[in-house]
C-alpha cells in the first residue's frame, strides 16, 4: 500500500500546480508515480478527487473538501515534528482574528505593521465585530474579548485590563450640572451601550439604573455623541483616553470604585498552531505593564 501521508502531499501539490507532470517535477517523482498516488487515494476514499481532461485538472466537490483536510493535517504533522525536534515553526498561512470593533480599530490595526514585519509569511483576516462570535462554528482562529468571560470551554489568556469610566463633555456639565454620586445618574442623560447596559451602570457591587435619549451597540459612536455634549457615557479607557487627554471629555469621580475589565485572547480548545501562538505572544508583550490607554490620563473630577 502506498504511503498515505505521501499521497496527501502529492495530491496537494497536484491541486496547487494543476498538473501531474508539474507536481512530479516539484516532488522529484515520475508522472506515473504521481498518478499512482492519486489513484490510490481515490480508491481508498471511494470517490473521484479530480476531473481530468486533456487540457486541465479541476477538483471535484469531494476533492475540495479533501484538499482542505489534507492541508490542515500536513500542517499539523509539520508542527508536531518541529515541536519534537525543539524547533520553532514559521508562522504562515492565514490567521482569522475577530476583535471588538472599536478596540480593533484603535489598538489592534495599528499593531499589525510590526507583527507583519516579524511574520511576513502570515496573512491576517481581521474581523471587527462587537457580537460574540462562535469561534468554532464560524472558523475563527482567535478572538479578543473585553469583560467577564462565559464558561465556554475556550482557551483564554489574559492580555491586559481597562477601566470603565463615567465621563461627559464640559459643555454638558455647564448646562446640566455634575453628578456627585452614582445614584444621581438617574437625573442625567446617560447614553446607553445596548450590548451590556441592561442592568444599569455598575459601581462596586451595585448597579445603578440609568436612562437617556441615545442607545447604540458601539462605544465609539457613544463617545462621539458625548464629546458633542449630548450626555454622559460609561465606557472603557481605551475608547475615551484620547478625548480625556484633549479635554473634550472629563472623567467623573463619583466616590465609588470603577469596574476593571479584563482583556483576554480566546482560542478554540486543542491544538494551537504557530500562527495563533505568535499573535497571542505579540499582543501579550505589546500590552504588558501599563497599557498605552491608561498612561497620562487626567485625574477624575469629584462632582
Amino acid at each position: 500500500m502506498l504511503d498515505r501521508v505521501t499521497g496527501m502531499q502529492v495530491f496537494v501539490r497536484v491541486a496547487a500546480l494543476g498538473s501531474f507532470s508539474a507536481a512530479g517535477r516539484a516532488l522529484g517523482l515520475s508522472q506515473t508515480g504521481v498518478t499512482k498516488h492519486v489513484a490510490a487515494l481515490e480508491a481508498r476514499l471511494g470517490t473521484r478527487l479530480l476531473h481530468r481532461t486533456t487540457r486541465r485538472l479541476t477538483l471535484t466537490e469531494a476533492g475540495r473538501t479533501y484538499l482542505e483536510a489534507c492541508e490542515r493535517i500536513l500542517a499539523e504533522i509539520a508542527e508536531a515534528e518541529a515541536a519534537v525536534g525543539a524547533e520553532a515553526v514559521e508562522a504562515h498561512g492565514t490567521l482569522r482574528l475577530n476583535v471588538p470593533l472599536s478596540f480593533g480599530v484603535r489598538e489592534i490595526a495599528p499593531a499589525l505593521s510590526d507583527f507583519s514585519t516579524a511574520h511576513p509569511a502570515l496573512t491576517i483576516e481581521l474581523g471587527l465585530n462587537d457580537r460574540r462570535v462562535d469561534l468554532i462554528e464560524e472558523g475563527w482562529d482567535l478572538a479578543v474579548r473585553i469583560g467577564a468571560l462565559a464558561d465556554s470551554g475556550l482557551i483564554a489568556r489574559r492580555l491586559a485590563a481597562c477601566r470603565l469610566v463615567t465621563c461627559g463633555a464640559p459643555r454638558y456639565f455647564e448646562r446640566h450640572g455634575t453628578p456627585h454620586r452614582p445614584e444621581e445618574l438617574k437625573h442625567h442623560n446617560c447614553l446607553g451601550y445596548t450590548l451590556s447596559d441592561a442592568s444599569g451602570w455598575r459601581f462596586g457591587e451595585q448597579a445603578y439604573p440609568v436612562s437617556g435619549n441615545l442607545r447604540a451597540p458601539n462605544g465609539a459612536a457613544l463617545t462621539a455623541a458625548a464629546v458633542a455634549g449630548l450626555g454622559l457615557i460609561y465606557q472603557p479607557t481605551f475608547l475615551v483616553a484620547q478625548a480625556l487627554r484633549a479635554g473634550t471629555l472629563v472623567a467623573l469621580d463619583l466616590g465609588a470604585p470603577c469596574p476593571v475589565l479584563p482583556i483576554h485572547a480566546l482560542m478554540p480548545p486543542g491544538r494551537r498552531p504557530a500562527k495563533t501562538r505568535a499573535f497571542v505572544d505579540f499582543l501579550a508583550q505589546r500590552f504588558a505593564g501599563e497599557p498605552a490607554w491608561e498612561r497620562g490620563l487626567p485625574v477624575a473630577v469629584r462632582g
